[in-house]
């Protein structure tokens, strides 16, 4: 620990113990920076982790859905996929080995073309699993919505029917592509006498990275589920008897009501102006309070610059691993844990430098120290926020105690038109900043964002265009233009390169011996954009054309070149060429269609532990047209 950091828990009565002289389980602990917990998981190797089930399920290790066939799925043996294929005699319902209250679960689903499937929590309030692929105006009977309930009393069958949630956005992918959910349910809660209290609810329900669904209740159980009451605990029930589904990656974590708390806060406030955290014996005491939070909102003033230091105990309700995360805004802070430095952000960190602490805790009363030093005087706000064993992850600090901008502020967004928009600025990829990127929207939602200076594509996406609130609040600070919608991003580096054979190594940049230059763009009568790049003598023209109706993107390359040159058109884990011709990038995030180029043939080829699709591309002039699928 630093002296100034030692000589505070002296000061403090955090005695005796230093960063390095914690334990040492501890300290591999938070080498380890974990985001989240550990979640628990269902063995796909078999079907042990689920009650006796009928014929209908069973495991396999790969599937694919025929583009000519409804419903249907063709699968490989092996194990690691949960698969569906219901037959008139046998068309069961699926319920896990396990029951569960509140719980978080993530998964991942395929759905063949026009199936229909749900999840049921409890058995009894199903989220949707339908092929919605392209539905404009989502129901609560599309991929995502929770469902409606039912009341066989009414006499008008269609009239029965009620209380049912369509999702905020239509996030469905492609049919045969896998989509990732992630759920947090709370089971309804009940009296000591058995009376219901509290309504079920899905805190979040998130499909593809869009949000679908936030503290939505539901009153009472959704049609078609196993079970007509309602309890406090309940199996997970997957639907078997509508179509096929194929279901991968189940973790889950399964909750109780404890709740992390404080017991005898307080906090002391000081002048300070120092990024670093100084001595407080050099400070003067200006403020001292009792406290049942902490909020950033307690650095009084006008544009105040003040140290926060907060003193008292945590009350740890189980015994096991706690994972603290802190952020601050332009600022500072130092969390101890049991007289153990478990979060240092010493110095001037943004929100979007997260930190994470892991500590081995006992049940019981806990010493706890925090600081918060605000060193800026117009910027303002940490968070601070817990999870642990069976204990749903809360926030510790006070709401509105994360202000970014000096104030809160609306999100900004350019928003679609009747014409195409074209939005220059700074855009994230893979966790890289690039400079010099288009992003392009369409009119008819499908948009994607171009790399000048690569000559590359980067991202394709639907469900609104850009938020650019980063280019604008805080007077710019990130000047990034962020998608809005069901993002899906391409691999990112230089579209085209010159390779001595198709064995070489794929430049992650534009390599010294290559002459790359920029030749602008020209509208075409529509607003669409054509790009131009000159490379060592060579011209390549991207155009892109959105689908009508579904999340597609046409691809129109044109290339003079006086030589080979070769494109790559997706990169991932796992890439897969189909019986229809398509090619499956990624472990089948996106499709690639690139049938009608019957000139060209793509490789894919195994390069560093990733699969690569290249196309060689002989000299002269040269076209070629695919579509990416998501």
């Amino acid at each position: 620990m630093k002296n100034v950091y030692l000589f505070f828990v002296l000061v403090v009565g955090a005695l005796m113990i230093s960063c390095s002289e914690g334990n040492s389980e501890t300290a591999i602990k938070k080498e380890r920076q974990l985001e989240v917990l550990p979640f628990k998981t269902i063995d796909l190797n078999s079907l042990e982790g689920f009650k006796p089930v009928a014929k209908n399920w069973q495991i396999v290790g790969d599937v694919y859905v025929d583009q000519s066939k409804k419903r249907t799925f063709v699968s490989k043996p092996g194990t690691g996929i949960l698969l569906n294929v219901p037959e008139k005699s046998m068309k069961e319902n699926l319920f896990t080995a396990f029951e569960h209250g509140d719980i978080e679960i993530e998964l991942d689903v395929m759905m063949p073309i026009h199936s229909n499937s749900g999840l049921y929590f409890q058995g009894r309030y199903e989220v949707q699993l339908l092929d919605s692929w392209g539905v404009k105006d989502p129901k609560h009977s599309d991929i995502g919505g929770i469902y409606q309930r039912w009341d066989k009393t009414i006499e008008v069958v269609h009239d029965r029917g009620f209380e049912g949630h369509p999702p905020k956005v239509n996030a469905a992918k492609a049919p045969g592509l896998w989509q990732h959910f992630k759920i947090i349910f709370h089971a309804p809660k009940f009296d000591t006498s058995g009376n219901k209290i509290k309504n079920a609810s899905f805190e979040e329900v998130w499909l593809n990275g869009a949000l679908l669904h936030k503290n939505q209740e539901v009153t009472g159980p959704t049609r078609s589920g196993a079970f007509e009451d309602e309890k406090p605990m309940g199996p997970l029930m997957i639907q078997g008897d509508h179509a096929g589904v194929a279901i991968r990656n189940i973790k889950y974590k399964l909750y109780g009501n404890e709740k992390v708390s404080f017991n005898n806060l307080k906090m002391k406030a000081y002048q300070n102006t120092s990024q670093s955290i100084p001595k407080l014996d050099t400070l003067a005491v200006e403020r001292e309070i009792s406290s049942d939070s902490i909020s950033s909102a307690m650095a009084t003033g006008q544009n105040p610059q003040k140290l926060l230091v907060y003193n008292g105990n945590l009350n740890i309700p189980k015994t096991g691993d706690y994972l603290f995360e802190m952020k601050v805004h332009r600022g500072g802070g130092l969390l101890l844990i049991d007289r153990d430095t478990i979060v240092d952000l010493d110095g001037d960190y943004s929100i979007d430098q997260a930190k994470f602490g892991l500590v081995s805790l006992q049940q019981g009363s806990v010493p706890f120290t925090f600081i918060y030093n605000k060193h800026r005087p117009y910027q303002r706000g940490f968070a601070l926020s817990v999870e642990g064993p069976g204990i749903a992850k809360q926030d510790l600090h006070a709401p509105g105690s994360l202000i970014i901008g000096g104030g809160d502020s609306q999100s900004v967004e350019v928003a679609l038109s009747e014409e195409t928009v074209l939005q220059r600025g700074f855009f994230n990829h893979k966790n890289q900043k690039r400079t010099h990127v288009i992003s392009v929207g369409s009119p008819k939602d499908i948009h994607y964002a171009f790399d000048l200076s690569f000559g590359s594509l980067l991202q394709v996406w639907s469900n609104g265009f850009l938020d650019v609130t980063k280019m604008w609040v805080a007077r710019g600070g990130q000047q990034l233009s962020v998608p809005v919608g069901i993002p899906v991003s391409i691999h990112g580096d230089p579209d085209f390169a010159y390779l001595e054979n198709k064995k070489s190594k794929w430049p992650d940049s534009i390599t010294t011996n290559t002459s790359y230059r920029q030749l602008g763009y020209e509208l075409d009568r529509y607003g669409n954009p054509e790009f131009s790049t000159g490379m060592n003598g060579s011209v390549i023209t991207n155009k892109f054309i959105p689908s009508d109706t579904l999340r597609r993107l046409k691809r129109m390359i044109s290339i003079h070149s006086d030589k080979e040159i070769w494109h790559k058109l997706g990169e991932g884990s796992v890439i897969e060429e189909l019986p229809d011709n398509t090619y499956a990038i990624n472990d089948k995030d996106y499709f690639v269609d690139f049938s009608g180029n019957d000139r060209y043939k793509p490789i894919i080829r195994k390069l560093e532990g990733k699969d690569e699709l290249v196309v060689k591309i002989p000299e002269g002039n040269q076209n070629i047209t695919y579509t990416i699928s998501w």
